[in-house]
């Protein structure tokens, strides 16, 4: 059996779905999709987990109703600051990837000022995708390598320039909601990842299923090109 991942992504996918199987508004169902964050980054944190990334808020999510971005970013906001201090006494290490220009100023400051607090926190890291597509990250990074002199793109050559530069890439990656596809999400990262996709909303994912998850993964044979009896 595979040990526990060290690495966890999740599409958090269902918040909107959940408001309306609800028959609430919409950013009922975003705000109960935050008590899941909080409740497994917990159990994350407890299992042993060393790196939890989150799909937060994606690049194509600015083309939202702008109410319902505006909501988001507040229920970030508020999350960061009521939080904070949780996230330090667990020993969790806060981060973010994405275009981190296009967030409100606002955002940003809760951003860095949890990133400050956690900077000393070693048990887990917890990284946060916000405006983030991975397309426009390796775009990102080939530029920044271009600029930075590199004349032979490889994949050793470009790692350094990517969001997740220092972060090994995701063992499992988890998606909520039903849907099969990984939406722009890590496209270069997960090369080898396992998948596991759930019908269950992101607002109903608890650690139970996280566990099963978890045992999913365990039990497949991780082969990375190679065959049955090279392993």
């Amino acid at each position: 059996m595979n040990p526990i991942p060290k690495h966890i992504a999740i599409i958090m996918d269902g918040n909107g779905r959940w408001a309306v199987s609800h028959g609430r508004p919409r950013i009922e169902g975003h705000r109960k999709g935050i008590e899941a964050v909080e409740n497994i980054t917990m159990a994350a944190n407890d299992l042993g987990v060393s790196y939890l990334t989150l799909y937060a808020f994606s690049e194509e999510n600015w083309d939202r109703p702008l109410e319902e971005v505006k909501a988001l970013m507040g229920l970030l906001v508020e999350f960061l600051e009521l939080k904070r201090q949780k996230l330090v006494d667990k020993g969790v290490k806060f981060t973010t990837i994405g275009d981190f220009d296009r967030l409100p100023d606002v955002v940003k400051k809760a951003i860095d000022d949890t990133k400050k607090a956690t900077a000393n926190c070693k048990k887990m890291n917890l990284i946060v995708a916000l405006s983030y597509g991975a397309r426009a990250e390796i775009c990102r990074a080939l530029q920044h390598a271009i600029e930075s002199g590199v004349k032979n793109v490889t994949p050793e050559t470009l790692a350094p320039y990517l969001d997740t530069v220092g972060i090994p890439d995701p063992d499992l990656l988890i998606r909520t909601s039903g849907e099969l596809r990984v939406s722009n999400f890590l496209l270069w990262q997960i090369a080898y990842t396992e998948f596991y996709f759930t019908e269950t909303l992101w607002p109903d994912f608890s650690l139970a299923q996280l566990e099963q998850a978890i045992e999913s993964y365990r039990q497949r044979e991780r082969r990375f090109g190679k065959t049955s009896e090279q392993l």
